[in-house]
């Protein structure tokens, strides 16, 4: 079984993650290697902030195989805004509501409400690097609804659905999902090793 590091303290994505990856890999988190500081994302883009971050447990932490992930959303009617900044999107409190709220009122009077939730994972495996990504398409709806999932969840309806990712089954939005998508690139590419 291979043993890989999660470089996030997200118990959410954690959890997500762990739902597509399954029993065949065992996941730990960084408190689980003992990393309570803050993980440096620095870069101006999703990939960079994604390689930044398990380059940092790679180096500070024995050389442990891991990987890191980097989600944005980018909504093209305000110049692919939040875009790298989505978690800090309305301040360093990293607020999910607020930073709904802020979106919804840049939208208000748009009627291109097309955006996308992209996410790259890092692989550090074995001290090489590897990238996978995965991209869903959708649109921000007019106001929040539902209560699963966590971030945007709420106000982003993927293609192809009425319903926002909040809205959806977790068994649903695991398998249509921005992170789905690119964890399946890498579960494919674990496989195959």
């Amino acid at each position: 079984m291979i043993e890989l590091v999660f470089a996030t303290g997200n118990s959410y994505k954690i959890k997500e993650v762990y739902e597509i990856l399954g029993d065949s890999f065992q996941i730990k988190g960084l408190k689980d290697i003992g990393c309570t500081e803050e993980i440096p994302e620095t870069q101006g883009t999703i990939q960079g902030n994604a390689i930044q971050k398990a380059q940092y447990v790679f180096d500070h932490y024995g050389g442990l195989n891991c990987f890191s992930e980097d989600t944005g959303l980018e909504v093209y009617a305000i110049n692919n805004e939040p875009g790298v900044d989505t978690a800090y999107y309305a301040g360093p409190q990293r607020d999910a509501n607020d930073n709904m709220n802020l979106l919804l009122q840049k939208l208000a009077d748009k009627d291109d409400r097309k955006a996308r939730f992209r996410t790259v994972i890092a692989l550090i495996l074995n001290g090489n690097l590897h990238t996978f990504e995965g991209i869903v398409e959708g649109e921000i709806s007019l106001e929040k609804k539902g209560n699963g999932g966590f971030g945007y969840d709420p106000i982003f309806i993927p293609e192809g659905y009425e319903q926002s990712f909040g809205e959806l089954p977790s068994s649903v939005k695991n398998e249509i999902s921005h992170r789905g998508r690119a964890v399946a690139k890498l579960v494919d590419f674990l496989r195959a090793i």
